[in-house]
């Protein structure tokens, strides 16, 4: 992916809020909108792109499968789609760090995997499935473990709390601690986990000086 500039953080607390008013994008707190900038940002895109790239549901981040797609083929991989209709959807998904498997989606799998919208879009509902499962197979560090609005939507909703406690105080990840984590990162998708651990977490004043340390790292671990 190409390098962009760091968004500062007053810029994306901004757009966050921004978009979380707009109503547009499913995105309802300007919380849950900043959490997906920064994940956009350690990703490589421009924070905004969060909006069209990634969907909260269920209180859960995904991402769309086009953008698996999309970021699978950027990546190298390639796919060929065998079969494609209301009936079922094969994909052949091919790369060349994991090789290759074939994914079938039919009717009587999709019901039973409980996924929704098969009356009214059910080629679309099971291409979805089928990249997912695909590309997680195939090359699934492109992912980063996330998964499809689709396949959020069939996870059973967490129980809800038996009474209201009162929020935990918010504990900031000190710079001494923050600098270990990030230069104990061996990958570069462990050094995106990290990053965004720390860059929610930390003091705002130690921002810049992370993120200096976390493009040190990175340009470690690309060489």
């Amino acid at each position: 992916m190409n390098e962009l500039a760091l968004v500062p953080m007053r810029d994306i607390a901004e757009m966050a809020n921004a978009i979380s008013k707009s109503n547009f994008f499913g995105l309802k707190t300007p919380e849950q909108a900043a959490a997906l900038m920064l994940v956009a940002q350690a990703d490589g895109l421009h924070p905004a792109k969060a909006a069209t790239h990634y969907h909260i549901i269920q209180g859960k981040p995904s991402l769309s499968a086009d953008a698996m797609l999309a970021r699978f083929q950027a990546a190298g991989g390639r796919v060929k789609w065998e079969v494609y209709g209301d009936d079922a959807v094969i994909g052949t998904f091919t790369h060349a760090a994991g090789g290759s498997v074939t994914i079938r989606w039919d009717l009587e799998r999709a019901k039973k995997a409980g996924v929704q919208n098969l009356q009214k879009f059910p080629a679309a509902m099971m291409r979805a499935r089928c990249i997912s499962e695909g590309v997680r197979t195939v090359y699934p560090g492109v992912i980063v473990g996330m998964y499809t609005p689709e396949e959020v939507s069939t996870f059973a909703p967490p129980e809800p709390a038996q009474e209201a406690l009162p929020a935990p105080r918010r504990e900031f990840i000190k710079l001494s601690e923050a600098t270990v984590m990030l230069l104990g990162c061996e990958t570069i998708d462990d050094l995106k986990k990290v990053w965004f651990e720390v860059a929610t977490n930390c003091y705002p004043d130690d921002l810049a000086k992370l993120t200096q340390t976390k493009d040190e790292q990175k340009a470690t671990l690309l060489h």
